[in-house]
């Protein structure tokens, strides 16, 4: 389990220094989700230590079962959810822009606009 863990904050960890030294909008755009997934990753793998069972009742199911709290998953579905609806405005951004610009680097863009 320490290799998954390890794993998962490598690719935040990646996803996080690509996200300052690339140049290129797109691939800032990619480099942000590789980030966001590697964080709602690590979400889950902390959730599966406790050992809770899922919060389904069942016939028959003894009462003094430890169920894991619903709250955090809707959470996580919610962050997953926003992650999305921001990196298609960023991607939507990038292609506006892209109209105007002949490349998408970020030192060219400052150029122009600054």
């Amino acid at each position: 389990m320490i290799y998954l863990e390890a794993s998962i904050f490598i690719t935040i960890l990646v996803g996080f220094l690509a996200t300052i030294i690339k140049k290129n909008l797109l691939m800032k755009i990619v480099t942000m989700d590789v980030m966001s997934t590697g964080v709602v990753a690590l979400f889950v793998v902390i959730a599966t230590h406790s050992g809770l069972v899922t919060p389904i009742l069942r016939p028959g199911a003894a009462p003094a079962i430890a169920y894991a709290d619903p709250v955090p998953q809707g959470v996580i579905l919610t962050a997953i959810v926003i992650g999305l609806s921001i990196q298609t405005l960023m991607l939507v951004a990038a292609m506006k822009l892209a109209r105007d610009n002949p490349t998408l680097e970020t030192s060219e863009i400052d150029q122009k606009y600054l």
